[in-house]
């Protein structure tokens, strides 16, 4: 489903008027907030179409150079990589985001920069699991967990990215024997969602499960009512060390209409005013620091490994061809 929005900030309407059309795969209402900010202080409008991203990235291609977008915000490495690859953003040449984005969260070929940080973190239960014995993602392939590991489907690009990160950190031959362990462990069908898994956590259906941690602290918080906050509470999160980090990041688009201004907003977006303003409501951590919500710091510092964004998506193919033949469905 596709949500289109048209920020108007009672700018005076001219022939000279400047616009930036923003095609996004976050769905956070607090992002407007951001954007008012930045056509508060740049007089720049900004239009707003919200969808998933693979339905941006397939609009995009359908569009070609037709195509009303400016800019393009997507979440998770593989997804923007794969924009990158299928020629939808362009090279940008910028030195606010060379300097505000730290190495590894941006393209080499400068066609991307990221705007925020996901940790993939383990939520568990401890009245049926050890979690003193649960330190790493590799643990979930334990025999000692059969039938006690919950999972998100294979389509989850979140789950791709975590393969393609341990196929770079460990290796093909030790990424498919743990694969196919932890699939084996696997106590239900696989979800939906990362908020299906720490509910089911919570309620005793399996032990443990790995989610992004902001959809624990946006439960912990109430963001999704009484309900699942009361759920959030009955699991503990298991942040490995290095930990996988994943992110939510922008790119000009190919044909954009308004690249200077498309421009203008991914600098402010990614600077450290915007990566926090996009960062602190929604739970998530901004690029150059943690996120300073009591609910995220409870989780613990976190390190991040080494791989790149890049990494990721260049293993992209890999780890989706091994996560369906370990049968992860």
């Amino acid at each position: 489903m596709t949500f289109t929005f048209f920020l108007n900030l009672n700018i005076p309407v001219n022939s000279t008027e400047r616009e930036v059309k923003v095609y996004s795969g976050r769905h956070y209402n607090t992002d407007r907030n951001v954007y008012k900010k930045f056509a508060e202080e740049t007089g720049i409008k900004v239009r707003l179409i919200e969808a998933a991203g693979i339905s941006l990235i397939e609009r995009l291609k359908r569009e070609g150079k037709n195509s009303q977008a400016d800019l393009v915000l997507l979440v998770d490495a593989a997804r923007i990589t794969n924009a990158a690859k299928a020629g939808l953003l362009q090279s940008i040449d910028s030195k606010a985001l060379e300097n505000d984005v730290p190495v590894g969260l941006k393209d080499p070929g400068k066609e991307w920069y990221a705007l925020t940080r996901r940790v993939r973190v383990m939520v568990a239960n401890p009245k049926i699991v050890d979690v003193n014995k649960i330190k790493d993602y590799t643990d979930l392939s334990d025999p000692s967990l059969k039938g006690k590991v919950c999972l998100r489907n294979r389509k989850s690009p979140y789950n791709q990215s975590l393969v393609a990160n341990q196929i770079v950190n460990k290796g093909e031959l030790e990424t498919k024997a743990w694969l196919n362990g932890m699939i084996s462990n696997v106590s239900k069908p696989f979800f939906p969602g990362d908020i299906a898994i720490i509910r089911a956590v919570s309620k005793k259906k399996c032990g443990v499960g790995i989610v992004n941690h902001y959809y624990v602290a946006r439960m912990l918080a109430g963001v999704n009512g009484r309900r699942d906050a009361l759920y959030a509470k009955k699991t503990k999160v298991i942040t490995p060390n290095p930990a996988h980090v994943n992110i939510s990041a922008g790119g000009v688009a190919k044909y954009a209409a308004n690249k200077s201004e498309a421009l203008k907003l991914l600098e402010f977006l990614a600077s450290p005013e915007g990566s926090k303003g996009l960062a602190a409501p929604t739970f998530e951590h901004p690029l150059k620091e943690v996120n300073q919500d009591e609910i995220v710091k409870a989780f613990g510092k976190f390190t991040p490994d080494e791989v790149t964004v890049e990494d990721l998506g260049e293993n992209n193919a890999l780890a989706i061809k091994m996560m369906k033949d370990s049968g992860w469905n």
